[in-house]
C-alpha cells in the first residue's frame, strides 16, 4: 500500500462548482513530487484534501492507512503538514521561536522534543540567528522560511509546499532545494505545487500535471517537459533551456544548461571541430543566451 493515496477523488464546493474530478494519485514514503498546472487546474484543492482541510465529495484519501473521512483535521495534521503560499496566512506569534514551537507544542511533544525540533527546523531553514525576532519584522522571503520551519518542526511524515518559490530570490530558491533534499533523506514525503518550471527540473524527478480538474500526466520530468501536447493541454511552457534547445534544434531532450553544453560539444565533435573545454562551451552558450 502506498504511503498516501487519492482514490477516484472528486471535490465540489457548496455552490455546486466542481474543482477536482475523479483524481487518482499515490505517493511513497520518502518521495518528492511536483504538481504543476495553470491556476484553476485543481492543484490546491487536491492537496488540501491530503491534509484534511477539505474532504472529498466522492472517493477516498488514505494517509498511512487512515481514511481522512474518519478523522478530524487536527488528527490528520499529525500526518500531513501544509505550508501555505502566503506566510501571512500562517504566522501569528510574536517571535520566530514561538511560531516554530507552536505546532510541536500543540501536538503534545515533550519539552525536550520541542526544543530539539525547533533547533533542527531553524538550522535547516537558516533561522538560527532570528529566533527572538518578531516574524513580521523579517522580509517576505524569510517569513516564508518561518512558515516552512514551523511545519518541519511538527515532524509529519508528509509535507506539502504550496508555491514555495513565490517571492524568493535565487539564493532562497537554492536553499529550498537543499531543504527538500534533506527532508527526503530523512524519509519524508514532499509534495510541492509550483509554477516555477526551473525549480521543478532542478529538484524533482517525478512530475504530475493537472489540467481541467484532472490529472493529465504523471511521469518523470523529461517525459513531461518534452511532451509538447501535454504542456499545451495544461497551458504550460518548457523550462527556458529546453525551449532554447528546441528552437536551436539541439540533439536530445535537454532540461538544463549542462545537458545543453554536452549536446553542443557533441555537435562540434561530429563536425570535426576541436573539442572545447567546459569554459569554452559555457562561453558559447552564454553568447547564444
Amino acid at each position: 500500500m502506498s504511503f498516501l493515496t487519492l482514490n477516484d477523488v472528486t471535490f465540489s464546493y457548496p455552490n455546486g462548482f466542481t474543482a477536482v474530478e475523479n483524481v487518482n494519485m499515490s505517493f511513497e514514503k520518502g518521495e518528492s513530487v511536483a504538481i504543476i498546472g495553470q491556476n484553476g487546474a485543481g492543484k490546491t484543492t487536491t492537496v488540501k484534501m491530503m491534509n484534511g482541510l477539505l474532504r472529498p465529495t466522492k472517493g477516498d484519501v488514505i494517509i498511512e492507512g487512515l481514511n481522512t473521512k474518519d478523522y478530524t483535521t487536527a488528527q490528520i495534521s499529525r500526518k500531513v503538514g501544509y505550508v501555505f503560499q502566503n506566510p501571512d496566512d500562517q504566522i501569528f506569534h510574536e517571535t520566530v521561536k514561538s511560531e516554530i514551537m507552536f505546532g510541536p507544542k500543540n501536538l503534545g511533544f515533550s519539552e525536550e522534543k520541542m526544543n530539539e525540533n525547533v533547533k533542527k527546523a531553524a538550522e535547516l531553514t537558516g533561522l538560527e540567528s532570528f529566533l527572538d525576532i518578531h516574524p513580521y519584522n523579517l522580509p517576505y522571503s524569510m517569513k516564508k522560511m518561518v512558515s516552512i520551519a514551523s511545519v518541519i518542526a511538527m515532524d509529519t511524515g508528509t509535507i506539502i509546499l504550496d508555491e514555495p518559490t513565490a517571492g524568493q530570490d535565487s539564493i532562497a530558491i537554492k536553499k529550498l532545494g537543499s531543504i527538500i533534499n534533506a527532508l527526503v533523506k530523512e524519509g519524508k514525503t514532499i509534495i510541492t505545487i509550483t509554477h516555477d518550471m526551473e525549480f521543478v527540473v532542478t529538484n524533482f524527478e517525478r512530475v504530475i500535471v493537472m489540467a481541467n480538474k484532472k490529472v493529465v500526466s504523471d511521469e518523470n520530468k523529461r517525459g513531461i517537459f518534452w511532451n509538447l501536447d501535454i504542456l499545451e493541454e495544461a497551458m504550460l511552457k518548457q523550462p527556458h533551456i529546453s525551449r532554447l534547445s528546441n528552437t536551436l534544434n539541439f540533439n536530445g531532450k535537454i532540461l538544463d544548461i549542462d545537458e545543453m553544453i554536452e549536446s553542443l560539444k557533441k555537435q562540434q565533435a561530429k563536425k570535426g571541430q576541436r573539442k572545447n573545454d567546459n569554459n569554452e562551451s559555457y562561453k558559447q552558450v552564454s553568447e547564444i543566451l
